[in-house]
């Protein structure tokens, strides 16, 4: 029967599964590990860069306040300011003392508005940094640069206080700086992207190699809701650790509930078998008994060895009934495994004495006992007595009275041997394996067919076991193998 929900479902590989949520797991840790490591880069770079724009801008501040210029001397610098920034193109060295042509100047009077020194007028350019500065006097006081926009463009500016008063503004462009972060912001967005692109394929080809084993177990467990106990979770060709003990687990437990099903179903059918011939034994006896019943009873038995020939065939319905009765409780207590009574008992004084009693139930029987002197053996006593004697019960239900019996017993190999064996007709193959099924008559013989199913019984209740040698015409041996001790 398929369980709804488990055993057959439909496979499902959306984002939902363990192999989508493993894959979503994965990337999303990578994702985060991509932004954390380029946030981080970017912020170094860009403290790093801005920290050399803004070393340059206080050393220039430095060196214009420390020279103790003013505002006319400053003119020729100022000068060289706007034709710099006109002409572009010249670069400053360890050598050159000359400002870099990145740099731009100007100097601003308490309004803040660019000074005309000389012929050269500022250009657009120092307006609006005149502009962008709003409170020259205010960033002259500050020690820290500041980031301002020019012409829409971004950069850091300071300002430097000449000895009389005048301050000039010192501006650096910082656009080039920010793009170049942008571009590396875009690059590592798309080689990030990429990587996560790649590592989600990765992980969704190696989770379904390694989910393989946990598939077929779904397949393996639908096989057998479906009826096929057989069937076996398969070894993987390169296993983890976990998932092999996981199968090996699996298939021991599959191993063990296929053996007890069966084990049931066994039971099941011997208890079924078993009801069955115990109401066909029974129900012979009782037929036979109230049919003689109703013969008295409509007054048909009148002749006095009538009535007496039917009480002796009712009496002997009865004690079949008894036996039979005792039999079945005797097989009842032995499937209960119930506690044995063991003591040292004399196998040999057994095996005489159960030798003597067929002697007098059946004078003209050769019988010959190989069982010379004391052999001990550990078992309960009644057991042993039952074994031999419905082992020679059955020797004299089937077999005639001068068929030879032989009985011996001895120890060997830390067990010991007991063994009936006559020289009757013997079985066929087939009838010898069911010898020890209950109910068993072989060709139909008389008893109740649970004679040896008792004897098998008690032998592996001792930890033993019975086994049978026959073939037609060759008779049949016995033999109990029991423990030492």
């Amino acid at each position: 029967m398929r369980i709804p929900g488990f055993f057959g479902a439909p496979r499902h590989h959306g984002i939902h599964s363990l192999r989508g949520k493993l894959t979503l797991a994965n990337v999303a840790l990578l994702a985060v590990g991509i932004v954390v490591a380029t946030a981080v880069s970017l912020m170094t770079a860009r403290f790093y860069l801005l920290d050399k724009v803004d070393t340059e801008l206080k050393n220039a501040r430095t060196t214009l306040g420390n020279a103790g210029f003013t505002l006319r001397q400053i003119e020729s610098l100022s000068e060289l300011g706007i034709a710099l920034d006109k002409f572009t193109g010249g670069k400053a060295t360890d050598t050159d003392p000359l400002p870099s042509p990145t740099m731009v100047y100007v100097a601003v009077d308490a309004a803040g508005k660019p000074v005309a020194l000389g012929p050269l007028k500022p250009t657009p350019r120092q307006h609006a940094l005149a502009a962008a500065a709003k409170n020259p006097v205010a960033l002259a006081a500050d020690e820290e640069p500041r980031d301002v926009r020019v012409e829409g463009d971004r950069h850091r500016m300071v300002g430097a206080r000449l000895s009389d008063g005048t301050v000039v503004l010192i501006a650096m462009p910082t656009e080039g700086l920010h793009e170049g972060m942008g571009k590396a912001l875009r690059m590592d967005f798309a080689v990030g992207t990429l990587l996560l692109a790649l590592l989600g394929c990765l992980t969704m080809f190696s989770v379904r190699r390694r989910m393989r084993p946990l598939e077929d177990m779904v397949e393996t467990s639908s096989a057998i809701a479906e009826g096929d106990l057989t069937r076996r979770v398969p070894s993987n060709r390169d296993p983890t650790l976990e998932v092999e003990q996981l199968r090996v687990a699996l298939n021991s437990m599959l191993h063990q509930v296929e053996s007890a099903y069966r084990t049931r179903e066994r039971s099941a059918a011997q208890l079924r078998q078993f009801v069955g011939d115990a109401s066909h034994e029974l129900r012979t006896p009782l037929s036979a008994i109230r049919g003689y019943l109703q013969l008295y009873d409509k007054g048909m038995l009148t002749d006095p060895a009538e009535r007496r020939r039917a009480w002796d065939r009712m009496n002997g319905e009865v004690d079949r009934m008894g036996r039979l009765v005792d039999e079945l409780l005797t097989l009842a207590r032995l499937d209960q495994r119930p506690e044995l009574r063991l003591r040292n008992v004399d196998l040999s004084r057994l095996m005489r004495e159960a030798a003597e009693d067929l002697r007098v139930q059946q004078p003209g029987r050769p019988i010959t006992v190989g069982a010379d002197g004391a052999l001990l053996v550990h078992a309960d006593e009644s057991g042993l007595r039952q074994v031999l004697g419905n082992l020679l019960s059955n020797v004299r239900t089937h077999t005639a009275t001068d068929v030879p019996v032989r009985l011996g017993v001895e120890r060997a190999n830390g067990v010991v041997r007991l063994c009936v064996e006559d020289k009757g007709p013997g079985l066929c193959a087939e009838d010898a394996a069911r010898v020890f099924d209950r109910f068993f008559r072989a060709g139909g013989g008389a008893g109740s067919g649970l004679g040896m199913a008792i004897v098998q019984g008690v032998v592996q209740a001792h930890g033993g076991e019975v086994a049978v040698r026959t073939a037609p015409g060759e008779g049949l041996a016995v033999t109990v193998t029991l423990p030492s001790r």
